[in-house]
């Protein structure tokens, strides 16, 4: 490994983080290139020892002020603060970044975790941050909408029986109740695209390296939610018919990596799923694994809506548990060959 942390690019701006803008890929794969000449860096394929970066939901519906779903933590400014220093590490450490792999949350209108999928007995629809309990649908007082149960090409008393199962089954697997989102991370919408600068800066690190990002997509299964990279929340329907599978494909490739870095957002919710997730199967192979797993604490912020929602308790509670499990967490700042565990190759 090369152990020299890089200069940061002349183009990269950590006041354009934040904001929506093209990025010129004609110029930045020129300086890509000459960027690597300039600093003598490997195409990945010569990698010794593979790094693998996980960069979880980077996506403007989640890290762009005005946009849907900003997680701006407690301070008001986390997923801000995380990109620009995502940005930073990814550009100081090319030369020791093996792979990308930036995971999208993908959604269209339709889904259980939106609005319209649910109603009351006056028609109305539930709020925005509305908890969706198995007891509230036993109850009545939330139930399937009927009227897209043609669209979604099922029965509506199907539709009610899974929403109860639904519910069900996140209690039992004390997972969080179903709430009720706002529409984000829309397919074919701005809010679905990377922020620009993480963009920018996983686009240089292809060129530089000769290494092809890999992009992960979930979230478009209308009948479950999927905070995980690895796999949706539930996997069954009323009937124990499976409707979703794990991502065992990705699981699988990131086994081959000698590392693996995860950032992103939400820390909450798709963060703390994916390691959880990870965890899990680590537990099934072995239980090793979890030393080779860096989680980047200064580059993740957990959901929190003043005066309505703050994961941040369990998030961190998250991490710890992830720790005690051999995890590593480490911070973007601090030289990767300095980590615990990590070796120089």
């Amino acid at each position: 490994m090369n152990n020299k942390e890089l200069p940061h690019p002349h183009h990269f701006d950590p006041a354009m983080v934040g904001k929506v803008w093209k990025v010129a890929y004609e110029e930045r794969a020129r300086e890509a290139r000459t960027f690597a000449h300039e600093h003598s860096i490997s195409p990945a394929a010569h990698d010794t020892y593979k790094i693998c970066l996980i960069a979880i939901d980077v996506q403007n519906t989640f890290c762009t002020p005005e946009f849907e779903l900003y997680v701006g933590g407690r301070s008001g400014t986390g997923a801000i603060d995380d990109c620009k220093r995502l940005c930073e590490f990814i550009y100081k450490n090319i030369n020791r970044i093996t792979h990308i792999s930036p995971t999208m949350d993908t959604h269209q209108a339709i889904q259980i975790f939106h609005s319209i999928f649910l109603m009351n007995d006056e028609g109305e629809h539930p709020d925005q941050f509305t908890l969706i309990t198995e007891k509230d649908v036993r109850e009545g007082k939330w139930k399937f909408n009927p009227d897209i149960s043609e669209n979604l090409r099922i029965d509506k008393k199907y539709g009610q029986q899974h929403l109860l199962h639904y519910t069900g089954e996140l209690t039992k697997r004390k997972k969080y109740d179903l709430t009720v989102w706002p529409y984000h991370a829309m397919l074919g919408g701005i809010g679905h695209a990377l922020v620009s600068s993480v963009e920018e800066a996983i686009f240089f690190h292809s060129i530089a390296r000769y290494s092809q990002p890999d992009f992960v997509t979930k979230g478009k299964n209308p009948f479950t939610e999927h905070y995980s990279a690895l796999g949706p929340e539930i996997l069954t329907d009323p009937t124990g018919k499976e409707i979703a599978q794990k991502n065992y494909t990705f699981i699988d490739k990131l086994k081959n990596f000698d590392a693996v870095i995860i950032a992103g957002e939400a820390k909450s919710h798709c963060v703390a799923w994916t390691i959880d997730d990870l965890l899990s199967f680590i537990g099934t192979e072995d239980e090793s694994l979890a030393r080779k797993v860096y989680l980047l604490e200064d580059c993740t912020s957990s959901v929190v809506i003043p005066g309505v929602i703050d994961y941040t308790d369990q998030a961190n509670e998250a991490f710890k548990r992830f720790a005690d499990a051999g995890m590593h967490i480490v911070k973007s700042t601090d030289p990767i060959d300095q980590w615990p565990g990590i070796t120089q190759g």
